[in-house]
């Protein structure tokens, strides 16, 4: 992502899918798009999401070019160039003062009324479902549970706090996705809302970035990373009537992929460690209090 300055001083900021701007080690499936939680990367799901946001009402960036590879000589890779919002994040402003922020997030809330009261019969990708594909595997919370135990595979091959409580914790996630009852709709949802993906515009709206990985899933999905990243801040965005089980389940698989997915962007050359390595550390202690519960 690069801020671009005109010769007038007007800017834009530019979106490039490059393998060679990606910090994350690639793996297998990297590009299997049935797969709701492959990367969210690529030029076509961008415009899928932004399309899918846009018509629900929902603030993006605005698009003011797309050049695909092949189509265009502006650059080798798939390339979009968007709008500038160059105010803060919502993470910031509620760091610099909550009462500003407090319409910001009653905005966002209604955002995630509509995301929440759209739905499909399926789910997966945004760009998938709505182009009338499907995705792998019988049910979110299939998939989650598929992907929580690869994440723990891996954590415990990092960490022998986390291999020592493999077994406690695999079986912890079986129990729990063994109450989860069959749902046959899916609400839209980012997929990552943090405060730092919700910037703030000229106006006090919030506008979602990083929406790459936009999909129709469990809103459960949603609100647990909300309630991860906000903490005490969350509240404003509650939503009435979510599944409790799903929400269980569904905590412990995104603790243990945010100790498993820093661990293995660590292997790679990744700058800012230090800090990657705190998100990992706070993760993996969550997870094993979740043995307590």
């Amino acid at each position: 992502m690069y801020r671009l300055v005109m010769d007038d001083a007007t800017t834009a900021v530019a979106y490039l899918w490059d393998d060679a701007e990606n910090y994350w080690p690639a793996a297998e499936g990297d590009d299997d798009l049935t797969d709701p939680f492959s990367p969210g990367l690529g030029l076509d799901l961008f415009e899928a999401a932004h399309a899918r946001l846009a018509a629900l009402g929902v603030r993006v960036p605005a698009i003011r070019l797309v050049d695909r590879v092949g189509d265009g000589a502006h650059d080798p890779s798939d390339l979009a160039i968007v709008e500038d919002l160059r105010g803060e994040s919502l993470e910031e402003l509620l760091a610099r003062d909550r009462r500003a922020a407090a319409p910001v997030m009653a905005r966002l809330a209604e955002s995630l009324a509509a995301m929440r009261a759209h739905r499909a019969p399926a789910y997966g990708k945004a760009a998938v479902v709505d182009a009338g594909g499907t995705s792998r595997g019988t049910s979110c919370q299939g998939v989650v549970l598929d992907r929580a135990l690869r994440d723990l595979a891996e954590a415990a091959s990092r960490d022998p706090r986390i291999a020592g409580a493999r077994d406690r914790l695999e079986e912890r996630l079986l129990n729990l996705a063994a109450a989860v009852r069959p749902r046959a709709e899916y609400a839209v949802v980012h997929g990552e809302l943090g405060p730092d993906h919700v910037l703030v515009d000229a106006d006090g709206n919030p506008v979602a970035i990083d929406i790459e990985g936009l999909m129709y899933f469990d809103v459960e999905w949603e609100h647990v990373f909300l309630r991860i990243r906000l903490h005490d801040d969350y509240r404003p965005l509650e939503a009435a009537g979510l599944d409790e089980d799903r929400l269980a389940l569904y905590m412990l698989a995104q603790r243990l992929s945010l100790t498993a997915g820093p661990l293995r962007l660590l292997d790679g050359d990744f700058p800012d460690r230090a800090f990657m390595a705190g998100i990992a550390e706070h993760n993996l202690r969550q997870a094993l209090e979740l043995l307590q519960v």
